[in-house]
């Protein structure tokens, strides 16, 4: 059931991410596991909120190569229409005879004219044939300029590259239980002095009856490492001082719950803080399972091997009696 809560009950550290209080559509994930926020932005024109700069800096690889090699084409393919425009007795060294050949070889000579190659064959002539190849070149060494500048950028981006199991669990833990998660570098640089935050948001619902979305910081067993040379298990004891105390998997789906995960440490190669984002919702949560090994032996003893395939693997493990028997009653 979603929780009653009165409003000098809500603690200082129980703050706002940004999202506000009042997201209470139990459909509406915050934070995507891959660190991405849920939010699209409206009420702008296409042009005002255009930034092409940021979107190809940020774009998947796949996007990026399609995006450049699209805009290339679309250029040449212009470049040749004005080129069939001016006149194609206008460019010397043209052998076709159909329009759809003439076009190809403009089409060409406009490739070769906006990468500064120009291999001979053809060339302009006559002013307005040359002006058109002049403005061509010039707009081609701007443009492969730019290119140059986002593909630097995209290389130098300094970015954490941690792998995420792909369910958090309810596990036994010393005389109680705890919910953990697992993470582990997937690059061979070295990440020093990382530093992890949870937070937890859900709709609660205020004594008026209104409901609001509360978010609550989870103390955890180990909150910073000094390296993260292997896997990590990141752990929130549930006791008494937990949000999470006497929550059942019903409580997190009525209420919506959703672990915010924040991860910060400085990367050794780029000599820059990096951050990385991630979120677990309430049907990502395994109840009763704790986290197998990762580590592999060496025959020679001399490395450690860590199989990163095996970073979601759990096994079944008996929860308390008081917490199996709850669960037990509900399900």
């Amino acid at each position: 059931m979603i929780r009653k809560l009165r409003k000098q009950e809500i603690r200082d550290d129980e703050r706002d991410l940004g999202f506000g209080t009042r997201l209470t559509d139990p459909s509406t994930r915050l934070l995507n596991r891959d660190g991405s926020f849920n939010v699209k932005r409206r009420g702008l024109s296409f042009w005002r909120g255009f930034d092409p700069y940021s979107y190809l800096i940020r774009a998947p690889w796949a996007r990026f190569t399609g995006v450049i090699l699209l805009i290339y084409t679309l250029e040449n393919i212009l470049f040749a229409s004005i080129y069939m425009a001016v006149g194609i007795k206008h460019l010397n060294g043209v052998v076709g005879r159909t329009f759809w050949e003439q076009f190809a070889e403009a089409f060409f000579f406009s490739s070769q004219t906006i990468t500064t190659l120009g291999y001979g064959r053809i060339s302009p002539v006559g002013f307005w044939a040359s002006s058109v190849a002049a403005l061509e070149s010039m707009l081609g060494i701007m443009g492969f300029a730019l290119i140059t500048g986002l593909l630097y950028g995209r290389f130098s981006r300094p970015m954490a590259k941690l792998i995420y199991s792909n369910k958090s669990l309810i596990s036994p833990y010393q005389d109680g239980i705890a919910w953990m998660f697992r993470i582990a570098n997937i690059r061979e640089n070295q990440l020093i002095e990382v530093e992890v935050q949870v937070m937890l948001s859900r709709i609660e619902q205020m004594e008026n009856g209104k409901k609001v979305r509360q978010f609550y910081s989870l103390n955890l067993e180990r909150s910073r490492v000094n390296f993260l040379a292997l896997s990590w298990t990141i752990v929130h004891p549930i006791d008494a001082n937990s949000p999470l105390k006497g929550t059942t998997p019903d409580d997190f789906r009525e209420s919506d719950s959703e672990f915010i995960i924040l991860i910060k440490g400085f990367d050794d190669t780029f000599s820059q803080t990096v951050h990385t984002r991630s979120s677990y919702r309430y049907e990502e949560v395994v109840w009763g399972a704790r986290f197998t090994p990762i580590f592999e032996e060496d025959s020679r003893g001399q490395d450690v091997h860590l199989n990163l395939n095996r970073i979601s693997n759990c096994e079944r493990a008996e929860l308390p009696a008081e917490v199996a028997e709850a669960l037990k009653q509900e399900g």
